[in-house]
């Protein structure tokens, strides 16, 4: 990316933060094809019945369009904001159709062999999502970390511009988080 779209992405992210609700639509714009890469990477891993691509970036932008009080310094730290956005409107997404499918919407629906796998896939995210949960708890920049790393596909340099550490800072702290998960995800395994 050019450096003049990056300063151009940094003092939109700034005026947004600071009110500017027009900066957030120029913002999206110039950022739209990082959403939809993250998006992807999101959907990636959150296979089965679900979003696509482009009706998460938008389910995004609507939840984003309405965030007051944030404080957005640059591109890599936007980026990661929206990352977890992305997150939080699947794992919404998977809960609703846990939910449904429990009884939620009490409509009767055969049983089919590939709803096991469906419900193995959503309990497998929410899986996830608890492990990360754990981890924020634990320390709450390795979670951001993981974020960035993880879900947001952002490299390390990216990633220390987001949290305003070091390179080798993050380093570290991503493979300190990745122990962590697999320990907290191998022992939640039966």
């Amino acid at each position: 990316m050019p450096d003049t779209d990056k300063g151009e992405i940094t003092r939109l992210a700034r005026r947004w933060s600071e009110g500017d609700g027009r900066a957030f639509d120029q913002l999206v714009e110039l950022v739209y094809d990082d959403l939809r890469r993250i998006a992807h990477r999101h959907l990636a891993r959150a296979s089965g019945d679900t979003l696509n691509t482009t009706a998460l970036v938008h389910e995004a932008y609507l939840k984003l369009a309405h965030v007051e009080g944030g404080v957005w310094d640059g591109r890599a730290s936007f980026l990661a904001f929206c990352s977890k956005a992305m997150r939080r409107i699947l794992i919404d997404y998977a809960r609703r159709r846990s939910a449904a499918k429990r009884g939620g919407g009490r409509t009767r629906v055969p049983l089919r062999d590939d709803s096991a796998a469906v419900d193995a896939e959503v309990m497998r995210m929410l899986g996830i999502e608890e492990a990360l949960q754990r981890l924020e708890r634990h320390d709450p920049r390795m979670g951001q970390v993981v974020e960035c790393r993880f879900f947001g596909g952002m490299t390390v340099p990216d990633t220390a511009e987001a949290l305003g550490v070091s390179a080798r800072t993050v380093e570290r702290e991503w493979t300190r988080a990745r122990a962590y998960l697999h320990e907290v995800i191998g022992e939640d395994r039966p």
